[in-house]
């Protein structure tokens, strides 16, 4: 199997459970839109967006933090909360659509994954996201893949061992939703 294919399947396998909304180990983001629902009462399902500072609003429970948790945690706090006044109600959360921005970090890193972007982000704090990079990585050779309005792709250069140097600091550019870091 050559390298391309074997990337395509990782980059397969890192995407989909992200996109599945579901569980922790994909954290919810601005702009995102959940489904919450408390069994038994109807005056209590309604779809709600993960505001800009993070938190969501819902009746009985007020504001709550929702960014950087994942759905069944925020599940459990919901049912807590909302606990104190309708005793063992079961709650459900389903992340409808996924609207907060992210990158992804594929390759010779410790966690590979898909990333919320809370902010302003640089290649350096994505790649101690995804754990640091492997001892088997090519430091020198880290690409990022940007893709442009109109489809079109392009490589730019990182070379961790310039940065860790303190040269080529340029090469730690801002990062934008949907940019790819690839680690060889």
């Amino acid at each position: 199997m050559n390298l391309f294919m074997r990337f395509g399947i990782l980059f397969f396998l890192l995407c989909v459970p992200a996109h599945a909304g579901q569980g922790a180990a994909f954290p919810l983001g601005s702009g995102d839109v959940l489904e919450i629902s408390v069994w038994g009462d109807e005056s209590l399902a309604r779809k709600v967006l993960v505001r800009p500072d993070g938190k969501i609003s819902f009746p009985l429970v007020g504001d709550m933090q929702a960014a950087g948790v994942g759905v069944d945690e925020l599940r459990a706090g919901l049912e807590t909360r909302i606990g104190e006044y309708i005793h063992g109600a079961p709650v459900t959360v389903m992340l409808i659509e996924s609207r907060s921005p992210k990158v992804s970090v594929v390759g010779k890193v410790q966690k590979p994954g898909v990333f919320p972007m809370d902010g302003p982000m640089y290649v350096l704090q994505a790649l101690a996201m995804a754990g640091g990079m492997t001892p088997y990585a090519s430091t020198g050779s880290v690409r990022v893949i940007r893709t442009d309005a109109q489809g079109g792709q392009r490589y730019l250069p990182f070379d961790y061992d310039n940065i860790a140097g303190g040269k080529s600091l340029e090469q730690n550019v801002l990062l934008e939703p949907g940019d790819i870091v690839i680690v060889p």
